[in-house]
């Protein structure tokens, strides 16, 4: 019995295992004869139900010896299920019950001295800290207050002075808060820059004159921006402009851009906190690419501080054409012109250091 078992397993698992002799079918045909029903039998439940060279129904064999008693009947079923259970004897256990307690017994400590109360009612517990507390000021109190973070037992002035590693200021817990002195900080001083002077330095191309600067001049005409204006096309000395802060007009900014058309001297021209169109901002970018020599240009803060996405994008179109701006002052309301302009200045400045970096390299001439 146990060859032919040997034999059956050799068979079935001949492709896993090569080291297997093959087995000729004539030799197990012989080994079959010799059994009898009972071994043949045994043989036939004796296969491993997980070998994938079988079939699934032939992994297990059918193990029911019984002869069918009848149709399935469910209540028949539970009702023999219960009775056979009621039958059965219980397990007998392993340890008898005893009744006991589970976990550590309860114990009652010893009697505590009774605690003293203080004028709250809360229990005063004794610690190595209460003469040391006892014996501080009321300002080192403060002190410690603050370091431990007890915000809410300093004043505004003794928290602001702890944030900033400042003395503590006296009064203790009971002090009052009181506003820092204020520090009076001085005006600016007037503009005092006499408009028709620099008008006649301007029309004498006068050399001291190079940066005009009439920003926030109060009480300034018209007429008299338009004659600066008018003076600056033929002017060769002046290389910074501020007009900003004197409410200056589209007419103004008219006459200005007919400058910058003529004008080659010009590096910053600062307009800012006037009233300037739209439009005319754009004429002064035109007037500006002309000649391509101002380097800076300040319009920010005109009274109609909305200028509109078709403003914004034109404007974006005159910046991409010039190649020597380097600052331009105004806030875009829209993100497209604004980081295309931005690249655009970074790219000009690029331009400008390569120049700068090339003529350094140049042998120099002698």
């Amino acid at each position: 019995m146990a060859d032919l078992t040997s034999a059956m397993s050799a068979i079935l698992n001949k492709e896993k295992d090569k080291d297997v002799p093959d087995i000729e079918l004539e030799d197990l045909d012989d080994l079959l004869t010799q059994l009898t029903a009972e071994e043949l039998e045994e043989l036939n439940g004796d296969f491993d139900p997980d070998n994938s060279l079988l079939p699934p129904n032939l992994r297990c064999r059918d193990q029911t010896s019984k002869d069918p008693t009848g149709p399935f009947n469910r209540q028949k079923l539970l009702k023999f299920i219960e009775n056979q259970a009621k039958q059965e004897k219980d397990w007998e256990q392993n340890k008898a019950y005893v009744k006991e307690t589970k976990g550590k017994v309860f114990k009652k400590k010893d009697e505590e001295k009774p605690k003293k109360k203080n004028d709250d009612g809360d229990f005063n517990i004794d610690t190595e800290w209460d003469d040391i507390l006892t014996e501080a000021s009321e300002e080192e109190l403060v002190d410690l207050a603050a370091v431990l973070g007890f915000h809410s037992m300093l004043t505004q002035t003794q928290y602001y002075a702890s944030l900033q590693d400042e003395k503590i200021s006296e009064g203790g817990f009971t002090g009052h808060a009181r506003a820092q002195q204020f520090k009076a900080v001085p005006d600016e001083p007037m503009n005092d820059t006499d408009v028709e002077k620099s008008i006649e330095q301007i029309k004498s191309n006068d050399a001291k004159l190079i940066h005009l600067n009439l920003n926030n001049i109060k009480n300034l005409s018209i007429e008299q921006l338009l004659n600066v204006c008018e003076a600056l096309k033929s002017n060769t000395t002046v290389k910074v402009f501020e007009m900003a802060g004197v409410a200056a007009t589209d007419k103004v900014a008219k006459k200005l851009a007919e400058a910058l058309e003529e004008n080659k001297t010009l590096r910053t021209v600062n307009v800012e906190s006037n009233y300037i169109s739209g439009e005319c901002l754009l004429r002064l970018m035109r007037a500006i690419n002309t000649n391509q020599v101002v380097t800076e240009l300040r319009v920010a803060n005109q009274k109609p501080e909305l200028l509109g996405n078709q403003v914004e994008m034109n404007l974006l179109k005159l910046i991409l054409e010039n190649n020597t701006l380097l600052r331009f002052g105004l806030t875009f309301e829209f993100p497209d012109p604004r980081i295309r302009v931005i690249n655009k200045l970074k790219a000009n400045y690029d331009a400008l250091r390569k120049k700068r970096h090339r003529e350094r390299l140049k042998p120099s001439v002698v």
